[in-house]
């Protein structure tokens, strides 16, 4: 993660850009007075981050991943072959 000050930020806003894009890292952007400080990230990045949020949002849902992922790290997965749907 970088912080970087909003007079910075201006000035170099493409490199900021290539930055969280290529390194999908996010970027704090300060700033002096009150109004707060800002996140930059890559599109990917958030949607993966609503993604999560929105899995485990729901308790039984969030318990189920939790089990997969224990049944996984135990070494129970199965593969499956997936079929697709017209």
């Amino acid at each position: 993660m970088k912080v970087v000050t909003y007079s910075h930020a201006r000035n170099a806003l493409k490199s900021i850009l290539d930055g969280v894009v290529h390194d999908a890292d996010v970027t704090i952007i300060s700033r002096r007075d009150a109004e707060g400080d800002a996140v930059v990230m890559s599109l990917d990045s958030y949607n993966s981050i609503m993604e999560t949020l929105h899995l485990t949002s729901n308790p039984s849902n969030a318990s189920a991943l939790a089990r997969a992922i224990a049944q996984d790290k135990a070494g129970q997965a199965q593969d499956r072959q997936l079929f697709a749907t017209d």
